[in-house]
Formats: structure tokens, C-alpha cells, sequence
């Protein structure tokens, strides 16, 4: 694979989204596996392809999800997904099984990939895990089968908690049986799930903290900038990975401490924040509104543990003048992040 497709796939760590795009399949693969309680039937239908990508700087294996051959990015495509619809997604395994067997840490392991998810409802059947006979063996395909169940309440008392929320997806296989060289090598993405009244964003931004210190295995300057125009409606998924703890701090802007980032009467007292920490795992989104209060401008995004911020793990989020011209690069180093993947069904 030539270094040119390696900087395009790695551009795609911090990227906006703002249109659909993961493919339609009309099939429900080779695979039938059971539903969550609340879906009748798969409402809408995935397909994501698995894929090995160039190596990283250091040599070390990169692999990709994509919704269509030869378009897998770190990190995959954004998934988003309104409560009350239940979604099937097959995933492909189109990586070599000579390369998932040098990244097993036990030869006894099975060789496959797999699709876990966090948040949403789901069988053991679509748990992505070895325990539970789940993956993706090389060149084989699966379906993996998602409910957003929506939040119920009976006589102003809630039944059902729901499922809206930022989360995110991963593997759980590859390397280990808990996907640790998966996740390390690139297999994770967003997953965001909202109520049908949930304001839409014109663009959304993820924003992976880790593996190691990185923004999704990139380090200033080798990232995208997070470019929008002032006014829009801007959407941050953060996502905690590998073993490290984050901080997340975005310049002049700030969001409620709360599901959305957003407040929800003039008499809402949430508190507000522009920073928060974030652990293994962890997630958490918001919007805010580009540029607001404060104009255009090249706003830092970084973690603000000192040492991460200092070796690299930061970006610019570049709000662009309304008023015509582009904010002057902030270095000489300038990279765009190109629009990422987003979709689902919006009632």
C-alpha cells in the first residue's frame, strides 16, 4: 500500500461528518442471529468491510472498518442511530489470516475480528466476543444486530433508561480475547444515538483520546484540523482508549455537563464545563455552536494532562469567517480532516 494511502486513512482520526454514507446491504449475512427484546426486525441494513491498512510509523499492523471496499479508516465509520430503531449490521472480514495470526498473543486463540458494541441493546449472538462464538472468522461474513431502545415511563416513572447517548464500537477479538491489539491497531469508531427531538448537527467531530498518547494513533502535527464555519451546530464525540486517562479541554467554548452538552430551559442550572476527563472506555459527546460569543478563529483542542499535550496529543479546531477568506493556518503545517461517514434513519 503506497505512503499516500496511509496519510489519507490516518487524516481520517478527527474528521466531520455531515451526510450518510455507510453502505445498504440487503442481505442478512451468513449469520442469523437473534434480536433484543423490542425489535420485530432490523429497520435498516449495514455493511462493513474489515481491512488491513499500511503499517504505522513504528511498523506496527493498522486495520481499518469501512463501509465499502478498500474505504476503511482509523477511526471507522461514525454510526449514528435514533431510539426505537433496531439495526443490522454485516460485517465483512477481508483481513489476511496470516495477519491476525502474528497480532494473537496465545496461538490457542481463534482468528477472526469481530464488531462489540457499547450502549444499545444486543443477544450474546451479537456480543462480538470469543466467549460467546460471535466474530468473524477471515473471509466470512456475520450480522450483528443493535436495538436503541427507547427510554419508557409509566406515571412519571421511568420503566426503561433507554439507550440515547454517545458510545462507541470496537473489537474484541483480534490480539487477545478482550480485541487488545484490535483496538491498538485501529479497530474502534463512534456510535451515537439520539431521541427523535434531539437537535441535528450540521457536523460531527470524534475525537479518539489514546491508544498510548495520541488522538486516535496521531500526534501533532501528523493530524487533521477540525474545521467548521461560525454558526453551525457542531457535534464532539470523545472516546477513552487503551489503558491511559485523558483530559479533554476545548478553547473557547464550553457545553453542559449533561446528555447532550446542551441546556434545556432558561431555568436549567446543569453546570457548565470546557473540560473533562476522561478514562478507558469512557465516552461522551455534546454540541456546541461554532464560534459563538467568541468568532472565528483556530480554537486548540488538546488533552490537557501537560505531559500528553506537550508530546503531541493536540489539534486546532478552526472556526472559518462567515464573512468570506479562510482563518489564516495556525502553522505551517495545515491539514483539513475530510467529512467522515455518517448514517441512520432520522423519522
Amino acid at each position: 500500500m503506497k505512503a499516500a494511502r496511509l496519510r489519507a486513512v490516518l487524516a481520517a482520526v478527527l474528521v466531520g461528518s455531515v451526510a450518510p454514507a455507510v453502505a445498504s446491504s440487503g442481505s442478512s449475512g451468513s449469520s442469523g442471529p437473534d434480536r433484543a427484546a423490542g425489535c420485530v426486525t432490523p429497520t435498516t441494513h449495514r455493511t462493513m468491510y474489515v481491512e488491513e491498512l499500511a503499517p504505522g510509523p513504528d511498523g506496527s499492523p493498522r486495520l481499518g472498518y469501512g463501509s465499502a471496499p478498500g474505504a476503511a479508516s482509523i477511526p471507522g465509520p461514525t454510526i449514528e442511530m435514533v431510539e426505537g430503531e433496531c439495526l443490522a449490521i454485516t460485517v465483512v472480514n477481508d483481513v489476511p489470516a496470516a495477519t491476525l495470526a502474528a497480532m494473537r498473543t496465545d496461538p490457542s486463540l481463534p482468528l477472526g475480528v469481530s464488531l462489540h458494541v457499547h450502549g444499545v441493546k444486543y443477544t450474546p449472538s451479537s456480543d462480538g466476543t470469543v466467549h460467546n462464538q460471535s466474530f468473524v472468522p477471515p473471509g466470512e461474513s456475520r450480522t450483528y444486530i443493535w436495538y436503541a431502545a427507547p427510554r419508557v415511563t409509566v406515571a412519571n416513572r421511568v420503566v426503561s433508561l433507554g439507550t440515547a447517548g454517545y458510545w462507541w464500537y470496537h473489537d474484541h477479538v483480534v490480539g487477545t480475547d478482550h480485541g487488545t491489539g484490535g483496538v491498538g491497531a485501529g479497530l474502534f469508531g463512534a456510535l451515537v444515538v439520539r431521541r427523535p427531538t434531539d437537535p441535528r448537527p450540521d457536523r460531527t467531530f470524534v475525537v479518539p483520546m489514546g491508544p498510548g498518547v495520541s488522538f486516535g494513533l496521531q500526534r501533532h502535527p501528523d493530524m487533521p484540523e477540525l474545521v467548521a464555519r461560525q454558526g453551525e451546530r457542531v457535534e464532539f464525540v470523545v472516546i477513552g482508549l487503551g489503558d491511559g486517562f485523558h483530559t479533554f479541554h476545548l478553547h473557547g467554548h464550553n457545553w453542559a455537563d449533561n446528555r447532550t452538552g446542551m441546556l434545556v430551559s432558561a431555568a436549567d442550572e446543569t453546570a457548565l464545563i470546557d473540560n473533562k476527563t476522561v478514562g478507558p472506555a469512557d465516552s461522551f459527546g455534546f454540541q456546541v455552536i461554532a464560534g459563538e460569543e467568541v468568532g472565528p478563529g483556530a480554537w486548540m483542542v488538546h488533552c490537557h494532562v501537560q505531559a500528553h499535550s506537550d508530546t503531541g496529543m493536540m489539534t486546532f479546531f478552526r472556526v472559518e469567517s462567515n464573512e468570506g477568506g479562510a482563518v489564516p493556518a495556525v502553522s505551517g503545517h495545515e491539514v483539513s480532516g475530510h467529512e467522515h461517514m455518517h448514517h441512520g434513519a432520522h423519522p
